[in-house]
């Protein structure tokens, strides 16, 4: 399963000006010597002194800390809210206990994937916690606002940071401020108090292992987050990091690997779409989903593995053993922990099985790969109660 955070392709960032938004931990950046680069508009870390590299073998063997504040956080409000949502997601929000949450599709008319998004039911009925990507969110806030107009309400956040901190030593190390973290199970919420500062929990996150998401003040921001990377086991890690970890997690990036022409079925995330919705329809596009829900996509994201040492990136050609186009990559690169080039992308369906031989057209070359298994490291979310 695939439970994310998703963002913006590092390859599409602007070129850097005075424009840039910053987050409430830029200055912190700046300190621990991170590498910043323009990023969905915002001047964000890339890297620090660490590396690319080694920050993302350290988050998944110990912890790391992530600023994702540039993402959109929103409160949604109304009588029947979650059956308002459910007009513009096929996911089932109705199903959701309170502190629950739901990755799930905002879609146009067409089911194309405008973004993907959490949804948190909170203790209060007629309100649900939304987060959104960052290149999306001044979009998303205002499709969301006009379409659920006189039905609920929608208040952003700008009032707040979001941290993730990712790893097989993110739950010890919040603990030890938030004691009742250990104790969350995958994909809940919870509000709590970080040294005197209310806090709202999630336990989720965009690498493949256990870790949480903290929204936070902006106002203690810093201070929470220089908090926990004084934690042990806990180091700051920037954009690159990130990046390479959802790939090998097999994790969708948004602009990339999903977009308004790319419905859920083609992107292998029709889990999304629970039982009653398949049945029952009632969001955007659903006659389009619902006939490739039983009939099959064209086409489908698949992992896909070179057999060499050179990586495949975005938008390198993909073709069938007689030369034949059958689909592009969409996210490729080095992955540390497989040791090893991994990609995804879009291949006619009926060469979406496992071990079906493509070559890659790299500078001209073809390069041999495979159609393999999603994803390239095993996902270790927790699943149960601490």
């Amino acid at each position: 399963m695939h439970f994310l955070w998703p963002e913006t392709p590092l390859t599409d960032i602007p070129s850097k000006d005075a424009s840039l938004k910053t987050t409430p931990l830029h200055a912190l950046h700046v300190s621990l010597g991170a590498k910043m680069v323009p990023f969905a508009g915002y001047d964000m870390p890339v890297n620090y002194p660490l590396g690319v590299l080694k920050e993302h073998i350290h988050t998944r063997t110990h912890a790391g800390l992530f600023d994702v504040s540039h993402m959109g956080q929103a409160t949604l409000k109304g009588a029947d809210v979650v059956a308002a949502l459910e007009t513009l997601v096929p996911g089932d929000l109705a199903g959701l206990k309170p502190g629950q949450i739901r990755y799930t599709l905002l879609l146009n008319e067409d089911g194309g994937i405008i973004d993907d998004l959490m949804v948190t039911k909170t203790d209060q009925a007629d309100t649900l916690f939304l987060v959104v990507n960052a290149a999306c969110k001044d979009g998303d806030f205002a499709h969301i606002a006009a379409k659920l107009a006189g039905k609920a309400t929608l208040t952003r956040h700008e009032d707040k940071a979001l941290l993730a901190l990712q790893g097989p030593a993110a739950a010890a190390a919040l603990a030890t401020f938030i004691p009742a973290a250990a104790g969350m199970e995958f994909m809940t919420s919870r509000e709590d108090s970080f040294d005197g500062v209310p806090v709202r929990l999630f336990r989720s996150g965009y690498t493949g292992e256990d870790g949480y998401e903290i929204s936070i003040p902006n106002a203690s921001a810093e201070k929470i987050a220089k908090t926990l990377l004084a934690a042990p086991g806990v180091q700051a890690i920037g954009l690159g990091a990130r990046d390479s970890l959802r790939l090998e997690a097999g994790l969708c990036l948004y602009g990339s690997d999903i977009d308004t022409a790319t419905s859920p079925v083609e992107a292998g995330l029709s889990w999304v779409i629970g039982k009653r919705r398949r049945e029952h329809g009632g969001f955007p596009g659903a006659a389009r989903i619902q006939k490739e829900l039983k009939e099959g996509a064209a086409r489908k994201r698949v992992g896909i593995k070179p057999l060499g040492r050179a990586p495949a990136r975005a938008h390198t050609e993909i073709q069938d053993a007689a030369g034949r186009r059958i689909g592009e990559i969409t996210s490729g690169g080095f992955g540390p922990s497989f040791n090893a080039p991994v990609a995804m992308g879009y291949v006619d369906t009926a060469l979406a099985k496992p071990g079906t031989a493509l070559n890659l057209i790299v500078r001209g070359a073809a390069l041999p790969a495979e159609v393999v298994t999603l994803p390239f490291v095993p996902h270790r979310y927790v699943k149960t109660k601490a």
